[in-house]
């Protein structure tokens, strides 16, 4: 090992003796322990492992960086004793017996040899990324463990996670914690926050000019990525330093060059690729911003987006650890002290945020969901993930299919493998495309960037658009990578193989002039006009920005309705519609051919069913509310109040009649408008839901009208506390007992009108009434209805409805 001594030195005698007992351990390290390159080498020295000790690490570059670090430290060539292995890339021989690994280079290993024949040990570094194929690992290991290799020993490392609960899934295997880092780091805040106007580069920017001032050694600036990295160093000047941006996308030698010693003093600017395992010489001060990138999946719209946040506290910890691992070191936040407190403890583990289809495929491959995750994945969203693996012909009925099989061993997302073995060696460039980051700067078109891949140098002569060179070329590498073993394809165009991908994002424009689209999966998507794809009727959209409202399209190709047809022809087919337009307030009958949610074309159903056509005019009521006439009315509040007193009869509420409509149908032929519908009588339709005996029972039991004295009927309105009934106070002369109705003699609530037709009294005790207010209503009305009779005594008065001749 290196003579130079590191923090994590004096952990390891009780990690190894941990692993001894166990086999298992969960080691807690901080920041610039050395942990990443000490752990491998110390078991390996201890004797501990018969076969190749596999180490997990989260990105290619940290992968390569530990295991030439590692080598280094042995006096050894990579690939010798230590050797690394990330996609399309390999530096092993028979000799290596410590292999670093990206994570999904793991995964396929236990999928095609559970055994793990020739591995003794699996070693997980940074755990606390929590990333999605580190879970899924430590899960299909923990499995392997105990049904097939209970030697195997695991390590799961890490610098601020939460140890216990990952200790308590490897079945409380032992914490051990490594003391401290190397040197103490001073943290300095900002003295005020941001205001809501700040920019972020301005203020990065600013800050690192301040740190450089008032500080010595290399200074690591974290920034959430490649824009915001060329914006602040477009901005910096700083003589004498020498700036070097660091993110993912970059070429490996400019990678190497951030890492390498300088002669001068250095200002790394980097995104969260620096956080973990890269040791940077003589980085003395951090910067950061506070910001941090992630990928967000939603899956009812089926997209992903990058969204920037704020850093947690488990992520501004690791960033400033690296300013305390060669010498006493400077932290400075792009934020107040106070508001540290409202900084979430830990970011969320992928498996919680992430597309989960690459996920869902692994575990049919495994034949079993029933994994030990640290945290299970949400069945939403994995359900989600299952159906899209259905209509990619990758699960059929839950289990794996033949061509799901040959999808797994594919390093792509299901989708971009689904169209690679569908179309061919030719769309092996569209599919390394597809899985980079966008390498051209321009508009939403693909076949502008499917160009630049082709030819660069051309490509930069003709258009002025931006690119990016090292991008482009892992593109070409990758798409030379896919296309080995494959075959030529049935000459799909760029659309064509793009919808293969992508079935469900199809889109069809909108009418009106704003270019808009509806896409086969049911969202929306737009894009801004003017641009080179605004007008076409078709496109793929292969890239959105997630909204679930409607989705800016950052990403497109046409596509002819012919190519369409030719591709998913078994897909599209003809329905017949018959529903409620809410915007037309009429009932719509149409024949759709249809792709998805796309209506390809769009016909009168002329001969639509009659009960079809009622069913569509019933939904229409239950939006607009039932038509009450007063008839109608009164027929209800008869029928509900025998329903209250025993009587057999349906609940006739607005909700109940709505919810069981079939009875309205045979009366809703030939309505096919709301004002149809606003003219419906529902007497006869309540009278035949009661059916006869029930008509019987109500007008028994709740007689629709009163006879009065001149043998006029008036009907009774049953709506109120107790039945009521308005007539002319004349036409009860003579009348000495309350008038009551029905066989339970329910006494008539009395509204007693005026000549004029106006209530002068209500009363429910008639004999009352004559004795004390008639003879105030009395003197009240002779002036105004002198016509009109008001005798003394009304109890012995003929009733009347008729005035006094004039003259009399």
């Amino acid at each position: 090992m290196a003579d130079l001594a590191l923090p994590i030195d004096e952990a390891l005698p009780g990690l190894i003796d941990a692993l001894r007992a166990r086999r298992m351990a969960v080691l807690q390290a901080p920041p610039g322990a050395g942990k990443t390159t000490r752990v491998p080498l110390a078991v390996l020295a201890a004797g501990l492992c018969d076969g190749r000790i596999v180490m997990l690490e989260p990105r290619r570059l940290a992968a390569r960086a530990a295991a030439e670090r590692m080598a280094e430290s042995l006096g050894e060539p990579v690939g010798a004793t230590v050797g690394y292995r990330i996609r399309g890339e390999a530096k092993v021989s028979k000799a290596t017996r410590i292999e670093v690994v990206t994570e999904g280079i793991l995964t396929r290993m236990i999928q095609s040899d559970p055994s793990l024949e020739g591995i003794s040990a699996l070693i997980f570094d940074e755990f606390h990324e929590r990333s999605l194929n580190a879970d899924l690992g430590l899960a299909l290991a923990l499995e392997v463990r105990e049904a097939l290799r209970e030697d195997l020993l695991l390590i799961a490392m890490s610098a601020t996670l939460d140890a216990a609960p990952v200790a308590a899934l490897m079945g409380d295997a032992p914490v051990i914690t490594s003391a401290g880092r190397a040197f103490a780091v001073e943290t300095r805040w900002l003295a005020r926050p941001l205001g809501p106007k700040a920019r972020l580069e301005t203020e990065a920017a600013a800050l690192v000019t301040q740190a450089v001032a008032e500080t010595t050694g290399g200074v690591l600036v974290f920034l959430p990525g490649e824009g915001e990295i060329r914006r602040v160093e477009s901005l910096l000047r700083l003589p004498g330093c020498e700036v070097r941006p660091l993110f993912g996308a970059m070429a490996f030698d400019a990678q190497r060059a951030a890492l390498a010693p300088s002669a001068g003093r250095k200002v790394v600017l980097a995104t969260s690729i620096a956080e973990t395992s890269l040791t940077i010489p003589d980085i003395r001060v951090v910067v950061d911003a506070g910001r941090s990138r992630r990928a967000r999946f939603d899956a009812a719209s089926g997209m992903s987006r990058l969204v920037t946040e704020r850093v947690t506290r488990a992520e501004a910890e690791q960033r400033r650890g690296r300013a305390g691992r060669v010498a006493e070191g400077v932290c400075y936040r792009l934020w107040t002290r106070g508001e540290e407190g409202g900084l979430a403890p830990y970011p969320p583990a992928e498996i919680e945020a992430a597309d989960l289809t690459g996920l869902a495929l692994e575990l049919a491959l495994w034949g079993s969901g029933d994994l030990a995750f640290l945290t299970p994945p949400n069945p939403g969203v994995l359900g989600e993930a299952r159906s899209l693996l259905e209509a990619l012909g990758a699960l059929a009925g839950g289990r794996i299919t033949d061509h799901g099989l040959a999808l797994a061993a594919l390093p792509l997302h299901p989708r971009l493998g689904h169209m690679l073995l569908r179309a061919g060696v030719e769309a092996a460039p569209l599919a390394a495309l597809l899985a980079e980051r966008d390498p051209v700067k321009g508009p939403p078109d693909l076949a502008l960037r499917m160009a630049a891949v082709a030819d660069p140098g051309r490509f930069q002569r003709e258009h002025a658009n931006e690119l990016n060179r090292a991008t482009l070329e892992r593109i070409r590498q990758e798409a030379r990578r896919l296309g080995r073993g494959l075959g030529p394809g049935p000459g799909l165009s760029l659309g064509q193989m793009a919808a293969l991908a992508y079935p469900d994002r199809v889109g069809l424009r909108r009418k009106g002039e704003a270019p808009r689209w509806v896409l086969s999966g049911g969202k929306g998507a737009a894009m801004e006009p003017g641009l080179p794809l605004s007008g076409a009727r078709l496109i793929v959209a292969t890239d959105l920005d997630g909204d679930a409202r409607e989705a800016k399209v950052r990403q497109a190709v046409g596509l002819a309705e012919a190519e369409l047809r030719e591709i998913f022809g078994a897909e599209i087919g003809w329905r017949e519609v018959c529903d409620w337009s809410r915007r037309e307030g009429r009932v719509i009958a149409r024949r759709q051919e249809v792709f998805g949610a796309l209506v390809l074309e769009d016909r009168i159903w002329a001969d639509a069913p009659p009960e079809a056509l009622a069913r569509a005019a019933l939904d229409g009521l239950r939006l607009i509310g039932l038509p009450w006439t007063p008839a109608a009315r009164r027929l209800r509040a008869r029928i509900a109040l025998c329903r209250s007193e025993g009587g057999t009869l349906p609940d006739v509420s607005d909700a109940a009649l709505l919810a069981e409509g079939d009875w309205l149908l045979p009366y809703l032929a030939g309505k096919r408008t709301e004002a149809d519908l606003r003219s419906l009588d529902l007497t006869e339709p309540l009278r035949a839901l009661i059916g006869w005996d029930g008509v019987q029972l109500v007008d028994r039991l709740a007689p629709s009208a009163f006879e009065t004295p001149l043998g006029r009927r008036v009907p009774v309105d049953y709506g109120g506390e107790a039945p009521g009934i308005e007539l002319k106070l004349q036409e009860l002369f003579g009348v000495t007992e309350h008038p009551v109705v029905g066989p339970k003699r329910l006494p008539l609530r009395i509204t007693l009108l005026s000549p004029g037709g106006s209530p002068v009294q209500v009363t429910m005790d008639l004999p009352g009434f004559w004795a004390s207010s008639y003879a105030d209503v009395r003197r009240d009305m002779r002036g105004r209805y002198p016509r009109h009779p008001w005798p003394e005594d009304p109890t012995v008065a003929e009733p009347t409805m008729r005035a006094k001749p004039r003259g009399t």
